[in-house]
């Protein structure tokens, strides 16, 4: 499962996804009729447009490059398997719905679903509402099958080997620094998120002091991410960054913002940078639009000398190995990548101090 895409870049089927995504109360976290009045009043008239003119710059041949990345991805996964290998989007096409319900009629006494979200970190934005998403439709629907479903696999070795060998080839050029760019969100997102109410961003260092928090805390997940990528490339401390990007709104989101980093650093002696983005593992407008294009102007305009964007794992070897790897372990027996509990089910169950 992945995030989605429009149909099209023409700006009515724009407008569509982009109505079904920010109504969505896990992205924009308000009342209904606030919701309904910023996103459909304000927002979608106003950025539709401009984010289909975004759309064309990125669409391929074969349509969206998420799209047709995640299908790649499937395509190559199921060499590796007899069961069928599916793909949905948590907006858009294919939609849970129309695929759910195609599994269930294509597979007689079909007993079960495996649900591999396509975000390797826990926020409430990506990967809670895609799996409540696709539990609500499989309730809804009462299918007699059981759902399961792969967890966030931001610290797994399998994982951390894929990116640290997509990365790899461009540090062997020369380069100032290494930015590590994830999706931002809004910082009352990981305050909502904080299981125990009373750790995330109370400290400098809430990220490093052990928490039951983390298990939810997608700050604390990119963190470990970087971390552990820089240790595995040995990366020299000073040659590497992290920020966070897409910003949207006037709250305060997770800092340092890309935007803001990429205009300063060639002021600070950074001019050849390269730029990863862990948080997507499929290329998409906020890696091949709001980096490569827009994030290098803003670059060099700046000062910068050279600019590298480098690809997310797409169909990388090592990473439809990672995939194939938990999917086969787990039909082995091994349940170790199951999700346990989403943020809901934890606080429901558990009382923190």
């Amino acid at each position: 499962m992945n995030l989605g895409s429009p149909d099209s870049t023409q700006v009515k089927d724009v407008k569509r996804y982009l109505t079904e995504f920010l109504m969505d109360e896990r992205v924009i976290d308000m009342p209904f009729w606030k919701r309904t009045l910023i996103v459909r009043g304000i927002i979608v008239p106003f950025r539709a447009p401009k984010s289909a003119e975004a759309y064309k710059s990125i669409w391929t041949k074969d349509g969206s490059p998420l799209i047709h990345l995640t299908k790649d991805l499937q395509k190559a996964v199921q060499k590796n398997f007899e069961e069928i290998v599916e793909i949905n989007m948590r907006y858009g096409n294919p939609s849970t719905e129309n695929v759910l319900r195609k599994l269930h009629q294509q597979i007689a006494g079909l007993e079960e679903v495996i649900l591999f979200p396509l975000y390797p970190h826990y926020a409430m934005s990506s990967y809670e509402t895609a799996v409540q998403q696709v539990k609500d439709v499989h309730k809804e629907h009462g299918y007699g099958s059981t759902l399961v479903v792969i967890k966030p696999y931001y610290k797994e070795a399998v994982y951390i080997d894929a990116l640290a060998e997509s990365i790899q080839p461009y540090l062997e050029k020369d380069f100032d620094k290494i930015l590590f760019s994830y999706h931002g969100v809004p910082e009352r997102h990981i305050l909502k998120g904080d299981i125990t109410g009373c750790h995330c961003l109370r400290s400098e260092t809430c990220c490093y002091t052990p928490s039951p928090a983390h298990e939810f805390c997608y700050r604390h997940q990119c963190v470990i991410t970087t971390e552990l990528v820089v240790n595995k490339l040995a990366i020299p401390r000073e040659k590497a960054e992290q920020t966070f990007q897409s910003r949207l709104g006037r709250d305060p989101w997770l800092k340092p913002y890309t935007a803001k980093r990429l205009a300063e650093l060639p002021k600070e002696g950074v001019k050849k940078l390269l730029v990863a983005c862990p948080a997507f593992v499929s290329d998409c407008l906020e890696t091949l639009e709001e980096i490569a294009e827009e994030g290098k102007h803003i670059f060099m305009e700046a000062g910068g000398e050279s600019f590298t964007m480098i690809p997310c794992l797409n169909t990388h070897p090592k990473w439809i190995e990672a995939v194939t790897k938990w999917l086969k372990d787990y039909m082995n027996g091994d349940e170790s990548m199951l999700l346990q509990q989403t943020f809901d089910e934890a606080k429901a169950n558990a009382v923190y101090s």
